[in-house]
């Protein structure tokens, strides 16, 4: 396969057309590794790559760098997130050259949650650059073999330059306002030079399509791989959170009703995402679904078998 410009197996599998499933990992908040292989094993073989959280909603939590290094151990691999929350340009590329370094190839750039969400709300933030400015920054880092500053990526004049092969994504939210800026935001990203996209949660199915219908008309699902984002509801409490303080996100009234109806919340909220991700197959343009199943990864091996996505496919 030619062309390639990590050589991930994330990538190969976009690459060759497959329907692509990722998953999510959440280190812990402790150095307590075995965390992070309990999970792995629930994903493995279930999903193709693992997104590993930045110290999400701003608390602190073991580095993507590290847990990432760890679930690779135990054969899941692993997508790296970097917000720019918390480094500076000098400090986000040398974490990239040390990721790619021990075998580290998916990275996907993030703003970060703000720190006042978290656990240290009175700490500094840097925000050095947004989200967009990084999934350049990296691109010229593996394509133009160069820094920020310009400096060639090499440890002196007579030194061969070694860049890292990376495999750049970033996110996208078809549901935040204003809704006619959401396809816009993307092209931005896309042409900054963003490989793939994973989305907010799908919930509002409607709103989705549209936003893909206006992603197609601009011929941007033939310049990116979109994954569509899915998380599972474990309650009608956890429905109505999401509906009522998640900014961002749009959940339908009628998930809340057909939740309250259920004898069993949690099993009804498999069925709503198995559901979801079966739709989410038949959009064009949808390359995969990124499964968020926020510390619920026992779960994914059944929601994944019930949506028909086993055996997951491989690529040489």
């Amino acid at each position: 396969m030619s062309g390639l410009k990590s050589e991930s197996n994330f990538e190969k599998l976009l690459a060759a057309n497959q329907f692509v499933v990722t998953g999510e990992l959440g280190p812990p908040k402790s150095a307590d590794s075995t965390v992070i292989r309990e999970k792995a094993g629930y994903l493995k073989g279930r999903v193709d790559a693992v997104n590993i959280t930045d110290n999400q909603t701003a608390i602190v939590r073991m580095s993507s760098i590290a847990a990432g290094t760890i679930a690779l151990q135990e054969g899941v691999e692993p997508v790296i997130q970097i917000t720019c929350r918390d480094r500076n340009r000098i400090a986000i590329q040398s974490d990239v050259l040390g990721a790619y370094a021990i075998g580290l190839r998916n990275i996907l750039c993030l703003t970060g949650d703000h720190q006042t969400f978290g656990n240290h709300p009175t700490s500094k933030n840097v925000y050095d650059m947004d989200s967009i400015q990084l999934v350049r920054m990296l691109k010229d880092m593996r394509d133009e073999k160069r820094f920020a500053c310009g400096d060639e990526i090499r440890n002196g004049k007579n030194a061969p330059i070694v860049e890292p092969r990376i495999f750049i994504g970033a996110a996208a939210n078809p549901f935040a306002d204003p809704f006619e800026f959401r396809v816009i935001r993307l092209a931005k990203k896309i042409a900054a030079g963003a490989d793939f996209i994973q989305t907010q949660c799908v919930y509002d199915m409607a709103r989705f399509k549209e936003w893909m219908k206006q992603a197609r008309n601009k011929g941007l699902h033939e310049k990116v791989k979109i994954l569509a984002g899915v998380t599972p509801f474990k309650s009608v409490g956890m429905a109505k959170y999401m509906r009522d303080k998640v900014a961002g996100i749009s959940v339908p009234d009628y998930y809340i009703e057909r939740l309250s109806a259920a004898e069993d919340k949690a099993a009804e909220g498999i069925n709503i995402c198995v559901e979801q991700i079966k739709e989410l197959r038949e959009i064009e343009g949808v390359a995969g679904v990124h499964l968020m199943a926020i510390e619920w990864e026992r779960r994914v091996p059944e929601i994944v078998e019930r949506a028909g996505l086993l055996p997951r496919p491989s690529v040489k």
